[in-house]
């Protein structure tokens, strides 16, 4: 098998100073300086996935990336699932609590709740001493909603990678570190057992050269020593207000609004198509037809749409080992769930016009086809047309639950630039105004539409 020029590389992109967008959006840190300078050194391209922890590892084991690096311990359950380069970093885990906290140890957690991260280490080590020091664990998909929820108040404290807290805490984490970290273990690079040996084997003969030169040292200097830190307290003095945040990142969030427009639209457009055939069938005189009709719509109603979206990501290629781009997983995502519904109305729009209708039109002869096209679908439309409306303002607030998958659309642009500001209340205004920006956008148009139908 010939070695490939590129590949495709997952990665956590909310988990400074390992990886994170710099205020120019680009995406830095150890592991991608680390990443960067191997690829230069054994003469290939990599394509960096943001797409987040928990979704790197189940696109790591289905196929659908070549391999992952964002800060990921290397442990004997996850060697079962995943072969790991040689270790380019050390760490243990550590609890923070609220600088206003009286919780000074693991004993005094008893009865409090503990926030973790999906997948990581921290969450590992919490759950393996919960019983022990009677506390509950919370879990969340990625770091800032972890730290908010201790900065809130809402629980106790969290664990988190002492290189990763430590750093935070510096570059303004309003948290304290109050245990020494334990479990110290090594970061790597991991690839899906037994596949992609040649990729592994260029990180490890790149990191050896690194680590011979000097760069390996100067890029763990760059992002954990005082200058590092320095650098980012500076860049975020001036952007702490809902103007400077919009200015700094407007780049950016253009292009998750743009990527949002596109999801809802192909979207709409697709799910418009299946649910008007699935609709279709439901009324067709077949048993068989409406026997499909009734299935399908129970299926694709009944899936969370995250499940759902998983599934069709990391799951299908897990079966098929076809990958399938996440913008096309996302689409199809929506397209079946939204195309549910709206066949569901369909349906619904079409019985609802009186019996008589049908019954008249094929008494003068008409086939029932153009009974339908002529006479049915003309009523059933107006009476389906609020429903459709209202089903399109839901997809376009659907595609946030695909930032699951890494799709870049406003919520994981958010997500992002959280990552580096840590201003999670205004960021998420931002983007709570901006989809209220276009869905009311989307509902005068829907409305002027219905208006010009039914004129």
């Amino acid at each position: 098998m010939l070695a490939k020029d590129t590949y495709n590389i997952a990665t956590d992109v909310t988990f400074p100073p390992f990886v994170y967008a710099n205020d120019k959006n680009e995406y830095v840190g150890i592991d991608i300086d680390l990443m960067n300078e191997i690829a230069k050194e054994e003469g290939f391209k990599v394509n960096i996935k943001p797409i987040g922890f928990n979704a790197a590892l189940q696109s790591v084991t289905s196929g659908q990336v070549d391999g992952m690096i964002a800060g990921m311990t290397i442990t004997d359950e996850r060697k079962q699932k995943f072969d790991f380069s040689s270790p380019y970093y050390s760490s243990g885990i550590v609890m923070a609590v609220s600088p206003k906290s009286n919780i000074d140890s693991l004993k005094d957690l008893r009865g409090k709740k503990v926030a973790v991260k999906t997948g990581t280490s921290g969450a590992d080590y919490a759950n393996s001493i919960k019983d022990k020091y009677g506390f509950k664990v919370v879990t969340f998909d990625d770091s800032d909603n972890m730290y908010n929820d201790v900065e809130n108040h809402n629980s106790d404290a969290c664990f988190e990678d002492d290189a990763v807290m430590n750093y935070g805490i510096k570059t303004g984490l309003d948290l304290k570190v109050v245990t020494k970290p334990v479990n110290n273990a090594n970061y790597g690079f991991a690839v899906k057992k037994g596949e992609n040996q040649e990729l592994l084997h260029k990180f490890n003969k790149g990191l050896a050269k690194l680590k011979a030169n000097g760069k390996y040292q100067q890029i763990i200097d760059k992002y954990t020593g005082a200058k590092a830190t320095s650098r980012k307290l500076a860049a975020q003095k001036n952007n702490h207000t809902i103007l400077g945040i919009i200015k700094e990142n407007k780049g950016a969030i253009l292009t998750g609004v743009i990527e949002t427009i596109k999801l809802t639209v192909v979207s709409i457009i697709f799910a418009t198509i299946f649910g008007i055939v699935i609709g279709l069938l439901g009324v067709i005189p077949n048993k068989i037809s409406q026997a499909i009709s009734v299935f399908v719509i129970y299926v694709f109603r009944g899936l969370p749409l995250l499940v759902l979206a998983l599934f069709i990501y990391n799951g299908i290629p897990s079966l098929t080992g076809t990958k399938i781009p996440a913008f096309v997983a996302g689409v199809i995502t929506l397209a079946l769930n939204e195309g549910a519904y709206i066949a569901a109305f369909v349906k619904g729009g079409i019985e609802a016009v009186d019996k008589g209708q049908m019954e008249a039109a094929r008494s003068l002869g008409l086939p029932f086809s153009k009974s339908m096209i002529k006479i049915i679908l003309p009523q059933g439309m107006k009476i389906m047309i609020p429903s459709f409306i209202n089903q399109f303002i839901i997809t376009l607030k659907d595609t946030s639950i695909l930032s699951i998958i890494g799709i870049l659309e406003l919520t994981q642009t958010g997500k992002i630039i959280i990552a580096r500001n840590l201003e999670g209340f205004r960021m998420w205004a931002i983007v709570a105004v901006i989809y209220l920006a276009l869905i009311t956008i989307l509902t005068l148009l829907s409305k002027w539409i219905e208006r010009r139908i039914k004129a």
